[in-house]
């Protein structure tokens, strides 16, 4: 998108002109919201995901690269910001949703992949990003609220869910002058949401719609929003932004 046609598209100046957007886990959700939100304001945007169809299929519809892989395969994603060509400015990382199980049943492969989704691969990242993001950028990790409540399964989201932002502060320091933030989002009605709730998932929209001070449920463009604004607002880093409708509050 040139500066020309961004102007004429939103009656202001682009925020992201000039810049380059990665986002891991692009091709659905709060992912592709974000890839889209970046074009409009600009960005050149590179999305990855696992699903090369699906992937495809975004790059298409939203003029952006694509890279199909496994970002927890750590190996893959070194190899893939090794051979960027050019430094980038802000990476996005999506997550893959909670995980909530009583202790009996708890499976610890799950565990395994849960603390290698919210902790690992942030880390990652952000050995990847010294000398490929430019000073002055950002790094976005999504994390959620629902694992600050304390109830039976919920030892696990709790963990990391405490983690995340203690990580979100250190990493600011240490990459410095890059930025580092954290989103923490309550429930979003997402693709993702529909597959974890499936037959549920009308009842719950309705009991958000009727409980949050918002009246209305949370979505994917409002995360994508918020991203958009952490990436242009170079005085924000080290913080967690929770974003919920006021879930916490009721």
């Amino acid at each position: 998108m040139t500066e020309a046609s961004a102007r004429r598209a939103t009656g202001r100046a682009p925020e992201l002109l000039g810049q380059t957007v990665v986002v891991i886990g692009g091709s659905l959700g709060i992912g592709l919201e974000t890839a889209r939100r970046a074009r409009e304001e600009g960005a050149a945007v590179i999305i990855t995901a696992r699903n090369p169809d699906r992937l495809a299929q975004a790059g298409r519809e939203l003029g952006a690269d694509t890279a199909a892989f496994d970002a927890t395969d750590f190996d893959q994603l070194d190899a893939f910001f090794g051979e960027l060509p050019t430094p980038i400015d802000h990476v996005l990382v999506t997550g893959p949703g909670p995980y909530y199980a009583p202790l009996a049943d708890v499976e610890l492969d799950r565990v395994r992949d849960d603390v290698e989704s919210h902790l690992l691969l942030p880390l990652a990242i952000a050995r990847n990003a010294i000398g490929r993001v430019r000073p002055g950028g950002t790094l976005l990790f999504m994390g959620g609220t629902g694992g600050r409540s304390t109830a039976p399964g919920m030892s696990v989201i709790g963990a990391l869910t405490a983690a995340m932002p203690a990580m979100t502060r250190n990493l600011a320091l240490e990459l410095a002058p890059i930025r580092v933030n954290l989103i923490a989002a309550g429930f979003v009605d997402t693709p993702l949401s529909a597959t974890l709730l499936g037959d549920e998932l009308d009842a719950r929209r309705e009991e958000l719609r009727t409980t949050l001070p918002i009246g209305r449920v949370v979505g994917p463009e409002d995360i994508a929003n918020l991203a958009v604004h952490l990436m242009a607002n170079t005085a924000v880093t080290g913080a967690t932004f929770d974003i919920d409708g006021g879930q916490q509050l009721t």
